[in-house]
């Protein structure tokens, strides 16, 4: 049996709700709950049942400090075919270098390598027919966007089920500290 999992940094309410307030006013935007918030260090994908296990493990010999996460701007991904809405967090060192850590582990566990670069992101919306140019209005009017820097103490392994409603399901497997 196979789990589709990723590592990412669960977010505080205070980080969550500014977000929130914000998801409104953009045609064949899906929001995302509450749950579904959340900044991704690393999608691993289906992997069967021993590979997690390896994986679980190897993120478990990470060690790492606790840092200070801010986010800021706004962007999307599919430049002419818009498919998600994103808020940006600023690359703190830290934050690059547990992604990295991230990654390794993965490597250490038998998973390809990733071949995106890392843009460190939390998901909005997912787009289904939005206009560029009400995307490009929202996320300019987003470019101001600035949440007050939250401390970071922990990262999580999460597993994900595809739903036939608007959202996935996430749920944290494993919870690993920083500092």
């Amino acid at each position: 049996m196979s789990q589709r999992l990723f590592a990412a940094i669960g977010l505080p309410d205070s980080v969550c709700d500014p977000l929130l307030a914000l998801q409104s006013g953009l045609p064949g935007a899906s929001w995302r709950p509450r749950e579904n918030l959340h900044l991704t260090l690393r999608f691993f994908g289906d992997i069967d049942e021993r590979k997690a296990e390896d994986l679980e493990f190897e993120l478990g010999k990470i060690t790492a400090p606790a840092f200070d996460l801010t986010l800021k701007g706004a962007g999307w991904f599919g430049r002419l075919e818009p498919h998600a809405l994103w808020i940006g967090a600023e690359p703190a060192p830290a934050l690059l270098a547990l992604q990295t850590k991230c990654e390794r582990a993965a490597r250490r566990a038998g998973l390809a390598a990733e071949t995106r670069d890392f843009v460190p992101h939390v998901t909005l919306a997912y787009l289904r027919k939005t206009p560029v140019e009400a995307l490009a209005g929202f996320t300019q009017a987003l470019g101001t966007f600035r949440c007050d820097p939250v401390r970071i103490s922990r990262f999580s392994l999460y597993a994900s089920w595809l739903s036939r409603g608007d959202a996935n399901i996430y749920q944290p497997v494993t919870s690993y500290p920083l500092g």
